[in-house]
């Protein structure tokens, strides 16, 4: 083999350590759980823990995203993670995990509090509504950051098919 072909040879190799480096890192970014910031404004938040929520795996990373923008007080009724957890798959928000599609419709807004209108296709084509409530919170940890203070009962508008 010439020292061309060699070289040649070597600069694929680095291109697929490279990509795959690459591919690596990316999968472990997108793997890693956004925490609430100062950044993030209401439809954000929403828009995150729908997203998460509707990719929940077997490790429940998405009901651990949803759970990190549950309000400081609302974590005191809704108890420990492994208590919402299992709230998060009881009747009420069961539809919100592995849905199909969601539209967030803002219904009303004022400085420190947003109310959206949510609207989830599930896998089965069911549409369900829910209002989503998101706040300020006061906590030392994240002064000035959203988190969602209620989310309601589901409103059944049955088959879209």
């Amino acid at each position: 083999m010439s020292k061309r072909g060699g070289l040649k040879k070597n600069m694929e190799l680095g291109k697929i350590t490279i990509f795959f480096l690459i591919l690596f890192h990316s999968t472990n970014v997108s793997a890693e759980l956004i925490k609430p910031n100062k950044k993030l404004n209401p439809f954000d938040v929403v828009k995150i823990q729908l997203e998460a929520l509707k990719k929940n795996d077997k490790k429940d990373n998405g009901i651990k995203q949803t759970w990190l923008f549950a309000h400081p007080d609302n974590k005191k009724f809704t108890g420990p993670y492994e208590r919402f957890r299992i709230m998060i798959y009881g009747k009420q928000y069961k539809y919100l995990l592995k849905h199909d599609s969601h539209k967030i419709n803002l219904i009303s807004n004022s400085p420190n509090t947003y109310i959206y209108r949510i609207e989830i296709l599930t896998e089965d084509k069911k549409l369900y509504f829910y209002e989503w409530h998101v706040q300020k919170g006061s906590d030392e940890n994240c002064k000035n950051c959203w988190f969602t203070t209620a989310v309601s009962q589901p409103v059944d508008q049955g088959n879209t098919i």
